[in-house]
């Protein structure tokens, strides 16, 4: 179980021929191999991070200890290095990752063990832009190719004349584009692959991250964590009190949430007395909506924005792109 990041590093775990047999169970939350933003087709920053915990950290522990220094000690070089050109890319290297992930997709090369991912309401709504502005506006929006950005702005913004559209638009492509969209790709290549997938969205904020942020932000990247590993219920190293203690709805919530996970964890489906029931992900696209309130079934998620990222974008790109060449011709 992961979010983000290492839910993306765990994801390619499924799609790796070392990992055979080796996970019986999978939980993505916020992240998923189908982040192919991440990977590059580039070795080098990977040798680099790996020649400075080798020759730095680890050199002179025997071959035993050599693992356990790579995880311990080098963990702190990946969150420490300043330089650009020293970002930790996912890299197809012919073993770990035999091919890229798009292909290993479409080739249903995956290891099918049960498989729950999803998202949270708002992914792009506070904590990723207040990090990465850079990387939300400029990788996105000032796009080298003009004609594709125009038409995403068009999408999620429009003329760009009400401000507060500006806003959210700005907001849903960056969930959109980071973690939506690849979270849905990734539920459908797990399903046609033959495993049992169940995909969730999170629709409740936790009521001590609401008072911490803007009003307009609804359940953004990571939320779900604080219900899901029961931190209402904590009493010793970190306790909620006063105006950031979980409210009664949300300590029910939480209790749901982990029972959902801990029956997936066990058995390989979230159901369970009690509890809702969460089918499938199969044909009909069905996924949870877990929200404060209540958890029901919805289907089709972002199904909008999931076919213009998928189907609408790349076919007027590339009719745009072949007009272009036939003009210059």
């Amino acid at each position: 179980l992961q979010a983000d990041l290492r839910a993306l590093f765990w994801s390619l775990q499924l799609l790796s021929p070392l990992s055979d047999g080796l996970f019986h169970r999978a939980i993505a939350e916020s992240g998923t191999a189908a982040m192919d933003f991440l990977a590059r087709d580039d070795h080098l920053p990977a040798m680099e991070v790996s020649k400075q915990c080798g020759n730095y950290l680890c050199s002179n522990v025997s071959l035993k200890s050599w693992a356990a220094c790579l995880l311990s000690d080098c963990f702190h070089i990946f969150y420490s290095l300043k330089s650009k050109n020293m970002i930790f890319w996912v890299n197809v290297d012919g073993h770990f990752l035999t091919n890229p992930v798009h292909e290993l997709f479409h080739k249903h090369h995956i290891h099918p063990v049960p498989y729950m991912t999803g998202v949270n309401k708002h992914e792009g709504g506070f904590a990723i832009p207040n990090v990465s502005i850079e990387l939300c506006i400029v990788h996105f929006l000032k796009s080298k190719d003009a004609f594709k950005r125009d038409l995403i702005t068009n999408e999620y913004i429009g003329t760009g004349e009400d401000r507060v559209k500006n806003r959210d638009g700005l907001t849903e492509m960056i969930g959109d584009v980071l973690f939506n969209i690849p979270a849905i790709k990734a539920a459908n290549a797990h399903r046609d692959a033959g495993a049992a997938v169940y995909l969730y969205e999170f629709q409740h904020p936790p009521k001590i991250l609401q008072n911490k942020r803007p009003s307009f932000v609804r359940c953004d990247h990571t939320d779900e964590i604080f219900l899901v590993l029961g931190f209402c219920f904590t009493t010793t190293h970190s306790k909620f009190v006063g105006k950031y203690a979980c409210s009664e709805e949300e300590e029910q919530l939480s209790r749901t949430v982990m029972s959902y996970w801990g029956n997936f964890a066990r058995t390989g489906s979230p159901n369970g007395d009690g509890l809702a029931h969460w089918p499938k992900y199969g044909a009909e696209e069905e996924y949870l909506a877990i929200g404060l309130k209540e958890q029901v079934v919805g289907r089709g998620l972002n199904k909008d924005r999931f076919v213009f990222m998928t189907q609408t974008l790349p076919e007027k790109t590339q009719q745009h792109d072949e007009n272009t060449e036939h003009s210059e011709l």
